[in-house]
């Protein structure tokens, strides 16, 4: 007995103390790293600096670094006057050496987590992260992941990780915590210091260390029990859109069988002043959260033998919506004599939602390559996304809209609907509107030529 006694305070008297990273994170003299400066990394990056924290970002992409250092913006909402800004006053600093993660008192990753080929999580971008985070880092150090992942990625692959490349242990040696990311690119109500921030810790006092960092620099921190908490709020978050948008989609369908305006009824419906939120139809689902994320609780869930029966049919009904679109197209042509193989097909908007230039896992993709697929030649036009990314095969460039090209398109379907759209041009002079996102409902009059979709 007296033997394990000893070795229980040894341990605590090894055991790392918080005071010293509390007060230099409450004196703004801490350090952040933020690695991955993409749309969620960069801002937060930016708003530790604006906030009077040191913070250091990292990135593999050579082009974006060469970016910050130019002072210029990649990221639509991320306006360039606020990089070249910190870059004048020496305040931000970007780079890919991970050796300068050692400088760091605090380690935030914000990586993507797509999904691989049989919609399983991709777990690369995480563990290649971490793995060149590992050797870099020191006694007494925060980690935090933001990245959105299943229930247990912290704990059962970041911090095996970190403690076999480094000899040190979580928790004893340094913090852990987990703290979803909670972005919304062109949300003009909400950035990344007002949005609240969820955060779980490995133990209490990674828990108290990571707040104290988040609070440092954003307005409001929801502490949870743990870092699994943490993990599957957000999934809870984006599966409750995925849920509710595949509902009105199911009923979109409906209506248009019934021939009732399912536009018209949601917004009846929302006029209830409790009990009810309105959620919107589409031709599918994108961004980098809604049509990713569920499918991390279904993988993970497979492991304890559960089936989440209403995520998946939800997945199913929204991963459908393309065909929808490119059927309702068809059939619209059809209805006026045109055949969609030959037809020409405007397409109104490749960014995944409106006033974005964010075009991953944009539902947009999919309904052109099903529309070519049948044999119709299809343009785009979108005035934040001027040439479609690679990797979808589409080698296409934003076309301008004009009445001239209008008249000549067989069917002009729209995929997202940004304000800066002239919907009462297309209206005008289209033979045909294919309006998946109720944007013509803000033009005027009778439109014999419109069918939702």
């Amino acid at each position: 007995m007296g033997v394990a006694l000893a070795a229980a305070r040894q341990l605590d008297e090894e055991q790392v103390d918080p005071a010293e990273l509390l007060r230099r994170i409450q004196a703004k003299e801490a350090v952040v790293g933020v690695v991955g400066l993409g749309y969620v990394g960069l801002p937060l990056a930016l708003t530790y600096n604006e906030a009077g924290y040191t913070a250091v970002g990292f990135d593999v992409d050579a082009k974006k670094l060469d970016a910050l250092q130019r002072g210029e913006s990649y990221i639509r909402h991320v306006p360039a006057s606020r990089i070249s800004e910190q870059v004048r006053a020496l305040r931000l600093s970007a780079t890919g050496d991970f050796s300068r993660i050692a400088e760091c008192d605090a380690v935030i990753v914000c990586v993507p987590t797509p999904l691989n080929a049989s919609r399983e999580p991709d777990m690369s971008f995480i563990v290649d992260t971490t793995e060149a985070i590992a050797p870099h880092l020191r006694r007494g150090q925060l980690f935090v992941l933001e990245s959105t992942t299943w229930p247990g990625t912290t704990e059962e692959v970041c911090i095996p990780i970190l403690e076999r490349a480094s000899g040190l242990k979580a928790g004893r040696d340094f913090f852990v915590a987990f703290s979803p990311e909670r972005e919304d690119p062109g949300n003009p109500n909400f950035d990344t210091r007002t949005i609240p921030k969820i955060v779980g810790g490995l133990d209490a006092a990674s828990r108290d260390v990571a707040c104290a960092l988040y609070g440092g620099a954003l307005q409001k921190i929801v502490p949870v029990s743990g870092t699994r908490e943490a993990e599957l709020a957000k999934l809870l978050e984006n599966i409750f859109r995925c849920v509710n948008i595949a509902l009105v989609n199911e009923l979109k369908m409906l209506c248009e069988r019934m021939n009732i305006d399912v536009w018209e009824v949601i917004e009846a419906a929302k006029t209830k002043p409790f009990g009810f939120m309105a959620f919107y139809p589409g031709p599918g689902l994108g961004g980098h959260c809604i049509p990713i994320d569920p499918f991390y609780l279904t993988w993970k869930a497979r492991q304890f033998d559960f089936s989440t029966r209403f995520i998946e049919l939800a997945g199913d009904i929204n991963t459908n919506m393309p065909h929808h679109v490119t059927q309702r197209t068809l059939d619209a042509l059809n209805e006026r004599g045109r055949a969609l193989k030959g037809a020409k097909v405007l397409v109104l908007g490749l960014a995944y939602k409106k006033n974005v230039d964010d075009a991953r896992e944009s539902p947009s993709f999919r309904v052109i390559e099903l529309l070519r697929a049948k044999g119709a030649v299809v343009e785009y036009h979108d005035p934040f996304v001027p040439r479609a990314p690679a990797g979808h095969g589409l080698d296409l460039e934003s076309v301008a809209l004009t009445p001239e090209r209008v008249k000549a398109s067989d069917a002009v379907v729209i995929l997202t609907d940004h304000d800066a759209v002239d919907y009462a041009l297309v209206v005008e002079h289209a033979p045909l509107v294919v309006d998946t996102r109720n944007a013509t409902a803000r033009v005027p009059g009778e439109r014999s030529n419109v069918v939702k979709a």
